[in-house]
């Protein structure tokens, strides 16, 4: 799945632009800019706002185009009157720029009521636009659909509050993904569903989602899939908006009542009645969006204005906000800074109905799932307890499983050997023969232990940056913010990095970790103050949104190629792809196609080959499997240069980093603990503020 929210420059593809006809012209729009290409003729510019701009993000399959491709009559058409709305448009533009009223500027007065006119012109085409891609979203999510074939059997009682669907299976353009397996949810369970990159988790959970599976009616399910467009609505509001499901309930419960007043399913709903209790409402979704890093003042800012992560979270509150009886959460964590981590992880702990969360973080997974569902050779196999009792049980298991395959294939290589030497020997012997033959048989149509099938090992791998003599990169006295009149972001840092540096940046979102990141690669330049960088230092930064650079329309192998020109042989590269877990099919497959996870990889491939001596890594972990994600640690820490590390991924940097620094209220502090003491004050922090905010959503 592609999130073009996050991934700018990635295309939609509506069709194949090169089998239109000849007289049928396309326009392509760029998702991470406001401007769009256009042919002659068509105005451009920013009054035409981007698909992400005016709708936030859109879900498409991985086989998607680059950019945006629209047959010119679904846009608009060069006509008349298309050159007269780009005149108004122009002519608009002009008059926003002008003096309000009671000012004039070159003879011509602009009134309050014709701003305003144009104001609410624009807002129409606005809503317009979000309404067509909204559309475009629908359909994609039709397409996508009808591509995934599920069959199942619901084995539960059709009102038990548990789930079980037996004969599951689950196809998706035709490549088999799960082969009759079992499907078990039951309340007050909250489930861990792990597996390999591209195996098909999110795929799992847009079915159930979708009652592709036969999940009974009474069940309702939530599955986070996207941000919530930008709109004028605020935060607080997009929350509050929810509990509009409160009337439909009580219509609900009014019905069972009259038909059984003991029924278990009356009495989970005067209890999720009284969880939405109105007078409580707005405190309770100003706590959640507080506790995913929302404050008061943001809390009323209008959702337009905040950026798709952000946009996320707000998604994130409303499904914490409704309590749904099945949540479905595909990597939650992924947008949030550690203070939001260590939030979302406490209160998913109180979640009592059925939850089902995909999540690369193993201190996450640890911290809040009750059960584990291993997603491994087309089967669903369960597991009681969280992440690392699973790796324990797991390891007992196949431990066991091993010496029983071993145990049965001596046993039949004995009885083939005696039946062999001894079935056409004396009476005695061959009737013994055939006895064997006879338990050989049994043995082979009861079922045979399977060997074990391990997951794939990974072997990242950062070629040697040599020495260079510190000091590398020096900051003094360096202050920054992004805007003259804007608020600063850090006053008067003052530090050395070198190549035995090993630090994570930890802190909350906007106290400018990022920021801090780009100020040491050049990208930012500070307000005051200097960076003195050794001449020959190579810096590798690895950011969110590296994957927009990939050409995707070329293979990995030709992309790799392409960027290094000086490795010659195929077979040399394909063995440099190889390490990062990109093999066969995948090397000559078309970025396009491949997973989000393995356009990561492709992304670390390029990374490492640049040979950097220092490691920037702005978020590394998003879209990688825990099995890659422990493959790049191994990989950081045989590195022989510097690394500086921005993660919420806490087992990560627990294995990476020497140091880990604050950066809060301006400047960076050295954390005197590692980074559990400081998840542990994050917890502690938790504790002292939910009274004060309390007392504070009380009085809003």
């Amino acid at each position: 799945m592609l999130r073009l929210g996050e991934r700018p420059g990635t295309r939609i593809g509506l069709g194949d632009p090169g089998k239109m006809g000849s007289g049928e012209a396309w326009a392509e729009l760029g998702l991470g800019s406001s401007m769009g290409k256009f042919p002659s003729g068509m105005g451009q510019g920013p009054g035409i706002p981007s698909p992400v701009e005016t709708f936030g993000a859109v879900c498409l399959p991985a086989g998607s185009l680059r950019t945006v491709s629209y047959p010119l009559w679904f846009i608009t058409m060069p006509s008349d009157l298309a050159k007269k709305k780009a005149a108004k448009k122009k002519e608009a533009a002009k008059a926003r720029q002008r003096p309000r009223k009671g000012h004039e500027e070159n003879g011509d007065a602009v009134t309050e009521p014709q701003v305003a006119e144009e104001k609410n012109e624009a807002n129409g085409r606005e809503a317009t636009e979000v309404d067509l891609l909204t559309k475009e979203l629908e359909d994609f999510e039709m397409k996508k659909a009808a591509a995934r074939a599920v069959t199942g059997v619901l084995a539960s009682h059709p009102n038990s509050t548990d789930a079980h669907i037996i004969n599951l299976s689950l196809t998706f353009h035709g490549q088999e993904l799960l082969s009759d397996t079992k499907l078990e949810l039951n309340s007050g369970r909250r489930y861990g569903l792990i597996g390999l990159n591209g195996i098909g988790k999110s795929m799992l959970l847009s079915a159930i989602g979708k009652r592709e599976v036969p999940i009974p009616e009474h069940i309702d399910i939530y599955h986070l899939t996207r941000e919530m467009p930008p709109s004028d609505k605020t935060p607080l509001q997009c929350v509050m908006e929810v509990d509009t499901e409160r009337a439909m309930l009580e219509r609900e419960a009014e019905r069972l009542a009259h038909e059984d007043a003991e029924c278990e399913k009356l009495m989970e709903l005067y209890e999720r009645l009284e969880e939405l209790d109105a007078d409580k409402a707005e405190m309770r979704a100003s706590r959640i969006l507080h506790g995913l890093g929302f404050t008061p003042a943001m809390q009323r800012k209008k959702l337009k204005d905040f950026s798709g992560g952000w946009r996320m979270r707000v998604a994130l509150a409303r499904a914490l906000f409704i309590r749904p009886f099945m949540l479905l959460l595909d990597e939650p964590t992924n947008h949030l800074d550690l203070d939001a981590c260590v939030w979302l992880e406490e209160e998913l702990k109180t979640f009592k109905r059925i939850l089902v969360l995909v999540s690369h973080s193993q201190d996450f997974l640890n911290g809040v799932c009750t059960n584990i569902i291993h997603m491994h050779n087309k089967k669903l196999k369960y597991y009681t307890g969280n992440y690392d009792q699973y790796v324990k049980t797991r390891l007992e298991l196949e431990e066991n499983q091993m010496k029983r395959f071993h145990w049965e294939q001596d046993q039949i290589a004995h009885m083939k050997n005696y039946i062999a030497r001894f079935g056409h020997g004396s009476a005695k012997l061959a009737r013994q023969a055939q006895s064997k033959e006879k338990t050989l048989q049994k043995m082979m149509a009861s079922g045979l232990t399977e060997r074990v099938v391990s997951d794939k090992t990974l072997s990242f791998y950062f070629p040697p940056c040599g020495k260079i003599p510190p000091p590398v990169i020096m900051v003094q006295n360096v202050s920054f913010k992004y805007t003259k009149d804007g608020p600063c972001i850090y006053n008067n840092l003052e530090f050395g990095i070198d190549l035995d540096t090993r630090v994570a940046l930890v802190g909350p979102n906007g106290a400018g970790k990022s920021t801090l990141l780009k100020l040491l690669t050049g990208e930012l330049l500070p307000t005051d103050g200097m960076i003195r960088k050794h001449s020959h230092v190579k810096i590798g930064r690895y950011h969110q949104h590296l994957q927009e650079q990939l050409d995707l329309d070329l293979s990995p192998l030709e992309y790799m190629m392409k960027c290094y020109p000086e490795i010659k042989e195929k077979e040399e590269m394909r063995k440099i792809i190889g390490r990062y877990g990109l093999t066969g099919k995948q090397q000559v497959s078309p970025i396009r196609n491949l997973s989000d996870g393995q356009k990561c990889r492709v992304c670390l491939a390029w990374l490492a080959w640049q040979n950097p001596h220092m490691l920037f890594l702005d978020e590394p972990t998003n879209h990688l499997d825990i099995e890659t994600i422990d493959a790049l640690a191994d990989a950081i820490n045989e590195f022989e240069g510097g690394m500086m590390l921005v993660s919420h991924d806490f087992r990560l940097i627990q294995q990476v980093a020497q140091e880990i620094w604050v950066c809060e209220k301006q400047t960076i502090t050295k954390w005197p603990g590692d980074i559990l003491a400081y998840k542990e004050h994050l917890k502690s922090k938790l504790v002292g503020e939910e009274p004060q905010l309390t007392r504070r959503t009380h009085n809003v």
